[in-house]
């Protein structure tokens, strides 16, 4: 980057609206946001604005900024893309192009519009590509857009740093999760990775099920879902980060000591990049893949193409080889619950008062998800707005969640569940009786004397949580 503000300093021109003098281009917004982060401060000292573009958010800001001027443009290809075919961007006048993570660039999806992009920039400018790994999959950037190319190397491509500690675990696929819990709840910041978008949300609020405080990211959330939990996760609220592969890219969070691939990856590149997020600047980090029976042979093939020897045991719950890996003391954290509204007397009403939900609408205006008391819990049969079957009477309204074990809001009005009935229901914690269901958001208690919060509903969402542990304290995450 210093190079970047240094050349772009040294030859004084008049900043002409969508006009940039510098490209950098970035496969994900995260990594484009964190680029443009860490180049403001020197830009601005040398008289230079900055703009990022990427999609999933609003674009009249955007052009606005454009048409203002600016000299360092950051931005995802499809976004830039739209601005150029509108008529608010040019490349026209661009001296620098950087490419960075080139080898995802260079995949189908984005090779295209990359292509695009690069050949409306003047053939007499300077062109960088950089990554992690380069293979043969950039050769048509390289033969199309580059002249005399000359290539750096720094580390060797196919070398993990020798501060990362390489394991595989051999698990039965039912002790894929509690093995996950075990590992988790060490103390220190974790980053969790699989394959699919809905796998990650699903292992979040499981995991935020168990105690364990953690958020997702995924391609599936907007923007502002996607800055707030990764402030989470960086603040420490948060100590466990769910993640498909765009996390992989550039995303850099300080401290990360764990990296577990909870569903290995296809490519051995994909392995490099996962494991990086720790044993970043010197630090050390341990990084760990879950292998099952049918995947020996693949992770076997993953892990030889990386070029790394790890240490492969089987482990199974409770084994002291996870206390090794992530040594600590064990903490289960249970969300937060928000204070119960005041009971209300019969003529006072309830449920939804003017079309509005009592308690705000924390969710649409982009809050963290509200705790279990905000929502039906599993097989609880009511409707999705929450409104009760017409056969109910008045009084039901103001029955408790304690009482009807629907887990329904809090506070009397302020949700109507169905009658209830002498027979236990099942929902999400198990068996529960009308006289024998604890309170909503209550810890529960396992064989192991473990406790187990409720779910939160949302549960991937950055939310609040409360300082109950199994030791008393907070976390320390």
């Amino acid at each position: 980057m210093l190079p970047v503000v240094a050349r772009l300093a040294s030859v004084k021109a008049p900043r002409r609206p969508g006009r940039p003098r510098a490209l950098i281009l970035a496969p994900t917004r995260e990594l484009a946001t964190q680029i443009e982060a860490t180049l403001r401060p020197l830009a601005e000292a040398m008289g230079l604005r900055t703009l990022t573009v990427f999609g999933g958010v609003g674009a009249n800001p955007q052009i606005t900024a454009l048409r203002n001027g600016v000299d360092v443009l950051v931005a995802c290809p499809g976004r830039l893309d739209d601005h150029i075919r509108n008529g608010h961007a040019s490349l026209d006048a661009v001296e620098i192009t950087v490419l960075d993570e080139a080898d995802h660039m260079a995949d189908l999806g984005f090779l295209p519009v990359v292509r695009r992009l690069l050949g409306q920039t003047p053939a007499s400018g300077q062109r960088l590509l950089f990554s992690a790994t380069l293979d043969n999959g950039i050769d048509v950037l390289v033969r199309q857009f580059l002249r005399k190319a000359v290539t750096h190397h720094v580390d060797s491509a196919a070398q993990a740093p020798v501060e990362m500690d390489h394991h595989v675990l051999h698990i039965d696929p039912d002790d894929r999760f509690p093995v996950l819990v075990e590992l988790l709840a060490a103390p220190g910041r974790s980053v969790v990775f699989t394959r699919t978008k809905r796998r990650a949300k699903v292992l979040t609020r499981q995991l935020v099920t168990a105690g364990v405080p953690a958020v997702e990211l995924h391609g599936n959330l907007a923007q502002n879902a996607r800055n707030r939990n990764l402030s989470a996760f960086s603040d420490g609220t948060a100590g466990t980060l769910v993640a498909t592969d765009i996390a992989a890219r550039g995303i850099h969070v300080d401290d990360v000591t764990l990296v577990i691939h909870a569903d290995p990856p296809v490519e051995h590149k994909a392995y490099l990049h996962r494991s990086g997020r720790t044993a970043r600047a010197g630090a050390r980090g341990t990084v760990i893949t879950l292998m099952t029976d049918d995947q020996q042979s693949d992770v076997r093939d993953l892990t030889r193409k990386a070029g790394i020897r790890p240490v492969t045991r089987r482990a199974r719950p409770g084994d002291a080889l996870l206390a090794e890996l992530a040594p600590g003391e064990r903490m289960f954290v249970a969300p937060t619950q928000p204070q119960a509204a005041p009971q209300q007397t019969p003529g006072e009403g309830g449920g939804r008062r003017n079309g509005r939900r009592r308690g705000g609408s924390s969710e649409r205006a982009g809050r963290p998800a509200a705790s279990a008391t905000d929502a039906p819990a599993t097989g609880s049969g009511r409707s999705a707005t929450g409104r009760p079957a017409a056969s109910e009477k008045p009084a039901a309204r103001r029955r408790s969640g304690a009482e009807s074990g629907t887990g329904q809001r809090s506070g009397a009005g302020s949700g109507s569940p169905r009658a209830a009935s002498p027979a236990p229901r099942t929902g999400s914690g198990g068996t529960r009786s009308a006289s024998g269901t604890p309170r909503s958001g209550q810890a529960r208690t396992t064989r192991s004397g473990t406790p187990q919060p409720r779910p939160a509903a949302g549960g991937g969402g950055a939310a609040a949580f409360s300082a109950r542990t199994t030791g008393g304290r907070r976390s320390g995450r």
